[in-house]
């Protein structure tokens, strides 16, 4: 179904996209993870984890460019690589699917911790943190079935309502008398990981910016995208890049590294320990801190699940996938993509004691993505000569190069220690994939 041309999303509502996805499981759960293991040098951790995305995210512009269709996760790889069609298609295939798994991963994650800062901020809600968790998925696919527009201006006041939020935790943080500058020294040794630990950290960096190249992937939903697609990614990571390190910097100075080893239980809502602990005298800040995580989730569920929708409606308009994933509703949303997405998430977010396993799978699967999305860029290049006028990424191949040798450097902690039950369900995982791909495949020769 065609987008009319007014109804297409223009940069303010794509910049409210890219930040209201990013903001959100990362910054309020997994950057208690990054302080752990890095201490106070988490914040060049953030950092880095912002250049690699968004070296990855002028790449993926270019590409939307190119090949001008959502859902470009698998269109991307699919167009460019390969000798052939089918070659390209299992190319994309692998891409997308290693983006779906990562964003089921990340929606289910998120959900779980709906539930959780829900809990610890409402004692009365404690005990229904499963039933929380699938009500805040139901919500955001209702949302998801309507048309993008009107998705687009729910997340806009959500995305308001969540920095307004975030800027009154960090002028708190910051300037109620008790951040402490003692706590940043030393300032790489604190972190249970030692002198290496931000870059340990990374991946969970990372994670915290995935969404920076949502627009890049919904390209035919965007109002003139050779300007809007990357001026919007950059608009977006500066001010995501700011509100992040404002928030990582006024937690640091109010709970130490120590605290978070010695309470395990405060490593994944370091914002909440430090409203619950040293900013006290403002018994209302800790359910502040809890409503900005539940905005900050609930815009990151909305966004990804969009998204991931639209990735599975690419594969099955490819015949990579059964036909009916593929259709759409009347607001030209992919429902029954949509729908089957959001059961899965569902049953994961019913397993939080699980969290950081499915945080590790999901760092994998996005790892696996972002390096075939690097490599499509150079195989087009060779195959599609630049048009005049049209956006290109600077540095070249360059980029593409250093992108992919950056991920490899951060990564290659986790594949030495990641644990069994971590590479065990990533086999599974892309093997599922593969036995469907191979059934496919072998259906669509027949045909």
């Amino acid at each position: 179904m065609k987008i009319k041309e007014n109804e297409k999303l223009g940069l303010g509502s794509c910049v409210t996209i890219l930040v209201g996805g990013c903001i959100g499981s990362a910054i309020f759960s997994l950057s208690g993870m990054t302080m752990y293991y890095a201490g106070p040098a988490a914040l060049i951790t953030w950092f880095v984890a912002a250049l690699i995305l968004g070296l990855y995210g002028i790449q993926v512009a270019e590409l939307s460019i190119r090949y001008p269709k959502s859902g470009g996760v698998f269109v991307f790889p699919a167009k460019a690589m390969g000798k052939n069609e089918r070659e390209g298609k299992v190319w994309g295939f692998i891409s997308a699917w290693g983006y779906v798994i990562s964003n089921i991963i990340a929606v289910a994650f998120s959900a779980i911790y709906v539930a959780v800062y829900l809990g610890v901020g409402f004692q009365a809600l404690a005990g229904f943190r499963i039933p929380l968790a699938i009500i805040s998925i139901v919500i955001c696919t209702a949302l998801n079935l309507i048309k993008v527009t009107s998705a687009g201006k729910y997340n806009n006041v959500l995305v308001a309502l969540l920095v307004i939020t975030m800027l009154t935790f960090v002028s708190i943080a910051m300037f109620a008398g008790r951040w402490n500058p003692q706590n940043m020294v030393p300032f790489f040794t604190q972190g249970v990981k030692g002198v290496a630990g931000f870059i340990q950290a990374i991946p969970n960096a990372m994670v915290g910016y995935g969404s920076v190249v949502a627009i890049a992937f919904m390209v035919g939903e965007v109002e003139n995208p050779n300007r809007t697609v990357p001026k919007s990614l950059a608009i977006s990571l500066i001010l995501v890049v700011l509100l992040y390190q404002l928030m990582i910097l006024g937690t640091m100075g109010n709970i130490t590294t120590e605290f978070l080893i010695k309470n395990p239980g405060m490593r994944f809502i370091p914002m909440f320990a430090a409203a619950f602990t040293s900013l006290n005298m403002f018994p209302w800040l800790s359910k502040l801190i809890s409503i900005s995580a539940l905005l900050a989730l609930l815009t990151t569920m909305l966004v990804v699940g969009f998204l991931n929708a639209r990735a599975v409606c690419s594969m099955a308009n490819a015949k990579m996938l059964p036909a009916f994933f593929g259709k759409v509703n009347k607001n030209g949303v992919p429902s029954t993509a949509c729908l089957t997405l959001s059961a899965c998430t569902i049953v994961l977010s019913c397993f939080p004691s699980i969290t950081e396993l499915l945080v590790n799978l999901g760092s994998i699967s996005a790892a696996i993505t972002i390096v075939i999305v690097c490599f499509s860029l150079i195989a087009s290049r060779k195959k599609l000569p630049h048009v005049e006028g049209n956006y290109a990424a600077p540095g070249g191949n360059i980029v593409s190069i250093l992108t992919i040798i950056l991920i490899l450097v951060c990564y290659i902690p986790a594949i030495f220690n990641g644990s069994v039950y971590m590479w065990l369900f990533t086999f599974i995982l892309y093997g599922i994939g593969g036995i469907i791909m191979f059934i496919m495949m072998k259906k669509n020769k027949a045909d």
